[in-house]
């Protein structure tokens, strides 16, 4: 996953693009059949970019296709789309966040690996935005960023290079989906995200299943059901509302020892002006002065518990919703009440560690599942921040070139962390 950067920063769409140079590279022969060196897929809001690209495309000598001036009208859009891409020697993808949004985008990246598997024929991605989460189906793509200074040398070589000679060089040809393994996807943002409150837990749609996990989760009821059971922690109000009362009495309780305190203030204050009871009137200040700072350190300690408390009952949630989502190779975690991180992972090496660890069967099963509520949301968000708490374990996993889901758990346990 490394080639470039992408245009200019951040007004890249608008910025006039620095010309490519057409006396280097010589446009490849079009083959029988063949109409097009490249077919450009591209959104909509991207228009200026590309079309400055497309023109310093067609200016060195390539026979560019697009959708806006190429597809013939009258025809389905997906006729137009399989027959151009069948028809160009290459498939170039602008990928933005409104592509990645988008579900034609979606489908005519799904269509290019498709006829990728059948002709080895290269996709060639092209990031516009540094930041992006580059789709699951797309992330075993060597991509080019276009903010790279070679990034316009480094494409005209690209598409001018006969396909047959970028085989295992630049453009790397569709892999099993075993080189998946590990990769985080573009995560759950919560739909009353905007004014949810850091004590209250985030709900999530369960309507909608996102365009990535369509293209790994089988069955889609088994997405909705994970996603019910993170919204039910804010749908349990009693022990919130438990919770709520017992705050509003501390409140109440304090501002009747500060009422108290006031009127003590007054009655000693009385009493040491009178010559009374000097003594009495310091100890009994000191006492009240403590016992009310008290109440408030308490009160600021339970307020930050309540933050605490809403993310440990969604992170338990997240637990047993990868019960039943690890069986599709998809783990949630959740660090915050507002998102949750997604991350596609194959367990099969580990469920059967599991089996060879624990002698029985039942047994073996119930600690995985265990294992699974308590440590799988810590463990999808290390893999989705590429970040573990701990050095690399020197012992090979079952995650290749990461810590897999069996040694996050064995780390987690020699710190004392099962509940």
């Amino acid at each position: 996953m490394d080639l470039m950067n992408s245009l200019e920063t951040a007004d890249v769409q608008s910025q006039p693009a620095v010309p490519l140079s057409p006396s280097i590279h010589v446009p490849p022969t079009l083959r029988a059949g063949e109409c097009y060196h490249v077919f450009i897929s591209y959104s909509s809001t991207d228009y200026q970019w590309t079309h400055s690209l497309i023109n310093q495309l067609e200016s060195c000598g390539l026979q560019v296709c697009y959708h806006e001036r190429d597809f013939t009208p009258g025809r389905t859009v997906l006729e137009n789309m399989s027959d151009c891409i069948l028809e160009s020697q290459k498939v170039l993808l602008v990928l933005s966040p409104e592509f990645v949004r988008s579900r034609w985008c979606l489908l005519e990246a799904n269509m290019s690996l498709f006829r990728d598997c059948l002709e080895r024929k290269p996709i060639v991605p092209v990031l516009l935005d540094p930041g992006l989460s580059v789709p699951l189906h797309l992330c075993h793509l060597t991509y080019l960023e276009a903010n790279n200074p070679d990034f316009k040398d480094k494409l005209l070589k690209v598409l001018c290079t006969p396909n047959l000679q970028l085989q295992g060089s630049t453009v790397v040809p569709f892999q099993p989906p075993s080189i998946y393994n590990g990769k985080a996807l573009q995560p759950l943002t919560a739909v009353n995200a905007e004014g949810l409150y850091k004590w209250d837990s985030g709900q999530f749609s369960d309507m909608e299943v996102p365009d990535q996990l369509r293209l790994i989760i089988e069955d889609h009821e088994k997405y909705r059901k994970a996603v019910r059971m993170i919204n039910s922690v804010s749908q349990n109000k009693m022990r919130l509302w438990v919770r709520a009362l017992m705050f509003t009495t501390a409140t109440i309780c304090i501002l009747l020892m500060y009422a108290l305190f006031i009127y003590a203030i007054y009655q000693l204050t009385e009493a040491y002006l009178n010559g009374k009871n000097k003594t009495l009137w310091a100890v009994t200040l000191s006492c009240i002065c403590c016992v009310l700072l008290g109440w408030f350190i308490r009160l600021g300690l339970w307020k930050k518990d309540e933050v605490k408390y809403i993310v440990r009952e969604m992170q338990k949630a997240v637990g047993q919703a990868n019960t039943i989502l690890s069986e599709e190779k998809v783990l949630m975690g959740c660090c915050s009440n507002s998102a949750i991180h997604l991350v596609y992972v194959s367990l099969d090496g580990c469920k059967h560690e599991f089996a060879e660890t624990f002698s029985e069967q039942v047994v073996a099963m119930d600690m995985f599942q265990r294992a699974l509520i308590f440590f799988s949301s810590g463990y999808a968000c290390c893999l989705a921040k590429r970040h573990f708490p701990f050095p690399t374990p020197s012992s090979t996993g079952h995650l290749e070139g990461g810590v897999c889901f069996c040694q996050y758990v064995s780390q987690q346990l020699c710190k004392g962390q099962w509940e």
